[in-house]
């Protein structure tokens, strides 16, 4: 689990080097590392002096108002005016998808550029998911849950996952921003409303920009809407992003063809699972929402800053932040929420793993090592995995994914399709993270037997004034006892 949600850590450290360490750090870009979790340094408008290296990249106004140059300070001025009156909810996320937008827009570290998507592309996406529905029809009993399926660009992604992101990311915010008005007597708040509602509105737009950012460097790695193994896009619409499988299987030796065809049956198997496991999406969500309300604040710290807040200078926010002031405690209902998170992520990836590989073994000679290659990818803690634990605090562990696709394995050969997809049906009868240590005790464990219990409701419901009719062993026992 990380320490460090939302990126507030410590400041950063001095380079051993003095004033040539920090050159050559501003040259590499370490501004926009863990040291600079708001990134203010690639602010929209703010030209080539807000960007990595450019001069204040650890400092948001410095930033702004560190370039003479009339177009930039006034760009610099309208970013500063829409961080102070915005009056939404605890993210500014207009901000957040105006930086996604810009962070796409200049390409990801290896040059590649966004593109739009051309006809050709669009219908092979089609073709390849309509071939994985049909394949994947031998290898669960859940129908097919694409309605259907569509090829995205970059752009195209950060715009139809944002209403997630949203929901993901706002309860954790909502209570850092519901601690920057409680740390002040009652009495007090009447007569500090401007200055906490400034904070509130800085507090916005420094989240808005973190996880604009952390989505738009994610719009550039991911293959699909399903990724992170939560459902990003819309409901029953299967997504594929033809620029990012192009560059994902350009070392490794496997046809195009054969690499599009395998993501679009882990993309296809997902949305069958999200569509007829209809409490699924909400039990994943309501981890995370449980995990929020388990965060604590450093009050004290907090009403330091308010306390000795000055108007005239926000970026002390800005310093107090990188200060680790928001860092959460390790309270039971977090380490509980997040331990369910966890366990229900790793059965949704295990089953997907587990499933698409039935299917493509026997019809895909590179089904082996496009599996392993996608494992590999998430054990190394890819782009996906550290946006994740950066936005909500959950780091996933591949011991476990690797844990759940043996178990649901072994639940086919032991139970068949019908009996392992039966598991979902509701979530008491999955398996704990206790099974997963032990997945054999559960896959043997004897199965409750509730025909019979149907049947007595059954013969209940139908019977006279909703009472069941005694059996007659059973009015002769009475009768005995009497």
């Amino acid at each position: 689990m990380s320490d460090t949600p939302f990126g507030f850590g410590l400041p950063p450290e001095e380079p051993d080097d003095g004033d040539e360490g920090k050159k050559k750090d501003q040259q590499s870009g370490g501004g926009q590392g863990p040291a600079n979790p708001f990134g203010f340094g690639g602010l929209p408008g703010a030209g080539g002096f807000g960007g990595p290296g450019g001069p204040g990249a650890d400092n948001p106004l410095a930033a702004m108002f560190g370039s003479l140059n009339p177009t930039d300070l006034g760009a610099a001025f309208q970013q500063l005016g829409q961080m102070l009156s915005y009056e939404g909810g605890p993210v500014n996320w207009d901000m957040a998808k105006q930086i996604a937008r810009q962070t796409v827009s200049q390409g990801t570290a290896d040059g590649t550029k966004d593109a739009s998507i051309g006809p050709a592309e669009r219908t092979a996406v089609e073709e390849a998911v309509r071939l994985a529905d049909l394949w994947l029809d031998d290898a669960t009993s859940l129908p097919s849950g694409a309605g259907s399926a569509v090829a995205w660009s970059r752009a195209e992604w950060v715009e139809a996952t944002l209403p997630a992101w949203k929901e993901l990311v706002d309860p954790v915010a909502e209570r850092v921003g519901t601690a920057m008005g409680d740390v002040l007597p009652e009495e007090m708040q009447a007569m500090a409303g401007p200055l906490i509602g400034m904070m509130r509105s800085m507090g916005g737009a420094m989240f808005g920009t973190q996880i604009g950012q952390a989505v738009g460097v994610l719009a550039g790695e991911v293959v699909g809407s399903t990724d992170i193994g939560l459902p990003l896009g819309p409901a029953g619409k299967a997504a594929l992003l033809p620029v990012n499988i192009e560059t994902f299987g350009k070392d490794l030796g496997v046809p195009k063809d054969e690499v599009r065809l395998y993501l679009a049956l882990r993309e296809a198997a997902h949305q069958r699972l999200f569509t007829h496991v209809p409490w699924l999406r909400s039990h994943l969500y309501g981890a995370v929402d449980g995990y929020a309300r388990g965060i604590k604040v450093d009050t004290a710290k907090l009403e330091d800053v308010v306390g000795q807040f000055d108007p005239q200078n926000p970026e002390q926010l800005q310093d107090a932040l990188q200060q680790g002031m928001f860092q959460p405690e390790d309270t039971p209902e977090q380490k509980a929420a997040l331990a369910r998170l966890e366990t229900a992520l790793a059965l949704v990836e295990g089953w997907v793993d587990a499933v698409v590989h039935a299917a493509a073994k026997p019809r895909l000679s590179s089904a082996d090592a496009l599996r392993e290659t996608l494992r590999r990818r998430r054990a190394s803690g890819g782009p996906a995995e550290q946006t994740f634990a950066t936005l909500i605090g959950l780091e996933l562990r591949p011991r476990r994914l690797r844990d759940a696709s043996r178990l649901w394995a072994s639940l086919t050969d032991a139970r068949g399709v019908d009996g392992r997809d039966g598991l979902w049906a509701h979530p008491d009868m999955l398996p704990t993270a206790s099974d997963l240590d032990d997945p054999d005790g559960f896959v043997h464990r004897e199965q409750l037997d509730f025909s019979e219990l149907d049947k007595m409701l059954g013969e209940a419901a139908d019977g006279s004034g909703g009472k069941p009719d005694l059996k007659k062993d059973d009015l002769k026992k009475d009768d005995d006892t009497e």
